[in-house]
């Protein structure tokens, strides 16, 4: 009688295991990047009350006699299933889609998170809401080394980025071929010296009386004539000749770049020369069409905001227009995640049984994607843990009644002797 009450005892201590974890899945219901547990049952070791044995040419064998010991808990396991999306709408808020944990430091502890709701800071970092820094690589120039260390992310609005001044730029697009002599067509283009400051560039075709020809000359902003040496090949004619194919309206190879130099007054903040790309300007019968090409050169801007590519780069939008990445997110993958062992606070920290951290960028070596403005809810499923609560209660109901019936069957031995 004593075997099966502990048996019991054994039973209700299982079940009350498996009641606590479908309570805590069912409290975590709603906490963001929670994956559900799974208490797994196993028996203990059974007393043998008579042995087996074998079966000779004239008896048989004969199996054991064993009556078990009760219950205990083989392990508790973590389902690591994707959770649904919750789009957020927030610039702070990842998810991933797949394998892999956002790595984090909290103090001199590293720690992994599928719990994507990031804050800034007084320094901007970006931080979870315990304070923990989220790691990455942090781009030089705009330019993001992967084979680096990680570290603090952080986004620095207002951050500056130096002007840069133009060197190249160009014009593309149509001059008629039904163009009479003197016919004009102009295009401006906006470049930059080396404080940034913008300079409009004019740009004036003007078909000469020779066939297939366009004289070129250049303005900037101030009227000044930024028009190289005059072409000594054609008389009469100011800055150079474009001369084009009369049968495949393309521009000869000797014309299709043009170098002229800036004016004296912008000598001191824009030296040296500027090249125009002048190869896509073709000479058709359609009508006379040109439009600038982008140029290398930009005014100072300001970090303005972000956004998050699928790889997890983080590329800031400045008030010049301009993009450029300044860090990339950092993914840990783990050869058995359910090794991990939890922290508190959505966290994980390696485990004995877990693997090591193998940090990379999203897409790559096994981790999954990104995705901005949207979060990774728990993936708890009610139907299944308010099954598992009605399994779990009934197992520990039944094992307390094994308790009482034993109790029971004792009373009434005991009223034997009487």
């Amino acid at each position: 009688m004593l075997r099966s009450m502990f048996s019991a005892i054994s039973g209700l201590k299982a079940h009350q295991t498996k009641l606590d974890t479908v309570g805590n899945n069912i409290a975590n219901v709603n906490t963001v990047g929670y994956k559900s547990s799974q208490t797994v049952f196993q028996d203990t070791l059974s007393q043998v009350l008579s042995n087996g044995s074998a079966p000779t040419e004239t008896t048989g064998g004969t199996n054991p006699a064993q009556v078990g010991l009760g219950v205990k808990v083989a392990g508790i396991t973590t389902n690591f299933s994707q959770g649904s999306t919750q789009s957020t709408s927030r610039s702070t808020d990842f998810m991933i889609s797949g394998d892999g944990f956002f790595v984090t430091q909290a103090g001199n502890e590293q720690l992994f998170t599928r719990a994507g709701s990031f804050d800034f800071d007084g320094q901007g970092r970006l931080v979870t809401s315990d304070g923990s820094i989220l790691q990455g690589w942090t781009a030089t120039d705009g330019v993001v080394d992967t084979n680096g260390a990680i570290g603090d992310l952080s986004v620095p609005y207002g951050q500056v980025m130096p002007p840069q001044a133009s060197k190249t730029g160009g014009f593309t697009g149509n001059l008629t071929s039904g163009a009479a002599t003197g016919d004009a067509v102009e295009s401006q283009i906006t470049m930059y010296d080396a404080l940034g400051n913008a300079h409009q560039i004019t740009a004036t075709f003007t078909k000469t009386a020779a066939a297939n020809a366009w004289s070129l000359t250049l303005k900037d902003e101030n009227g000044a004539d930024l028009t190289p040496d005059t072409d000594t090949a054609t008389a009469g004619v100011q800055g150079p000749v474009l001369d084009f194919d009369a049968a495949t309206g393309q521009l000869a190879a000797a014309d299709r770049t043009l170098t002229f130099a800036p004016s004296a007054a912008m000598a001191g903040s824009w030296p040296g020369t500027l090249s125009l790309d002048l190869s896509t300007i073709s000479q058709f019968g359609a009508k006379s069409s040109l439009k600038p090409t982008t140029t290398d050169g930009f005014a100072m801007g300001t970090l303005q905001s972000f956004s998050l590519s699928s790889d997890g780069t983080i590329v800031g939008v400045y008030s010049n227009s301009l993009r450029q990445d300044i860090g990339k997110l950092a993914l840990a993958t783990f050869s058995n995640p359910g090794g991990l062992e939890k922290s508190g606070n959505s966290s994980y920290r390696v485990g004995n049984n877990s693997g090591v951290a193998v940090i990379g960028a999203a897409g790559t070596g096994g981790a999954g994607t990104l995705t901005a403005g949207a979060l990774e809810m728990s993936n708890v499923d009610l139907a299944s843990e308010f099954t598992d609560l009605i399994i779990a209660q009934r197992g520990f109901q039944a094992n307390s009644r094994v308790i009482t019936t034993s109790d029971e069957v004792l009373q009434s031995l005991v009223q034997l002797g009487r």
